[in-house]
């Protein structure tokens, strides 16, 4: 199903699949005001429906936005609470990009009028999307998982220190999926790749928000490092270390699937 700002493919096992930064476009209005950075979008995440290509023949639903996180960052609370406190953190509508570039040309940051009309036209209808599928697969399944698929740049000076590892899962410090489900995660074979859980990245307002497994809905985020399947200056998709990462990716779906279908993970 596609709508004016999401896809929404359906599946056939309880596995929601949301890329909520892969969006690439601007819409016109919006685009006037920013600067060259701002329309270059350079902190997409890049590629994660490619990278993610098999997912719904193994059954996953998928969720996707057809804007970028420049018009409105739908993985932030739409009351702007940051999502860690005393850290660098980016709002809900973007004025500037990771490395502290203007989006805008002066005077052309979204102001609050803006900012609420964002939410009331991108922001709203993919949160209603992602609510309503999460409970029609509870409502036929028993249970829900959401895989929330990002991934960033390995080096990020705004946001961490050194390079970042390359599989970075955030379970709101295990509160958005139950101990199992994390332990099945842990127990995954992502070598050669290095791997972590609640490091730098712990899950955004998404994961947070709709991880429920006291209430069977169990959310997971990974942050993906750039660096495993593109080359992070030319942004361009490589080929060669995408069919080397991707099995491993593959492995996640499969065990988060698994369990979702309370299957034993192999």
């Amino acid at each position: 199903m596609m709508t004016a700002t999401y896809t929404l493919i359906k599946g056939s096992v309880p596995l929601l699949i949301s890329m909520p930064h892969n969006g690439q476009a601007l819409p016109d209005d919006i685009a006037k005001t920013m600067t060259e950075q701002g329309r270059a979008v350079v902190d997409t995440d890049w590629y994660k429906d490619r990278l993610y290509d098999f997912a719904n023949a193994l059954g996953a639903y998928i969720i996707i936005p057809h804007y970028n996180r420049y018009v409105i960052d739908l993985n932030r609370d739409p009351n702007g609470v940051d999502l860690y406190p005393g850290a660098d953190n980016t709002e809900l509508c973007p004025t500037t990009a990771f490395n502290l570039a203007p989006l805008y040309l002066d005077g052309m940051n979204p102001d609050i009028t803006e900012q609420q009309r964002r939410v009331k036209t991108y922001w709203q209808p993919y949160h209603q999307a992602l609510a309503q599928t999460l409970d029609e697969i509870k409502a036929h399944y028993g249970q829900a998982v959401l895989l929330e698929a990002h991934s960033i740049k390995s080096a990020v000076p705004r946001f961490f220190d050194g390079k970042l590892p390359d599989f970075n899962f955030g379970n709101a410090n295990g509160n958005s999926c139950s101990a199992a489900l994390i332990a099945a995660i842990t127990q995954l074979d992502f070598s050669p790749y290095s791997q972590v859980v609640n490091g730098r990245f712990k899950g955004g307002y998404i994961t947070r928000a709709y991880g429920k497994p006291d209430e069977n809905v169990h959310a997971l985020q990974l942050e993906l490092s750039q660096s495993t399947y593109m080359d992070e200056e030319t942004l361009q998709y490589d080929e060669e270390l995408a069919q080397q990462v991707k099995p491993k990716l593959k492995q996640l779906v499969e065990c988060l699937i698994a369990f979702s279908q309370n299957k034993e993970v192999s």
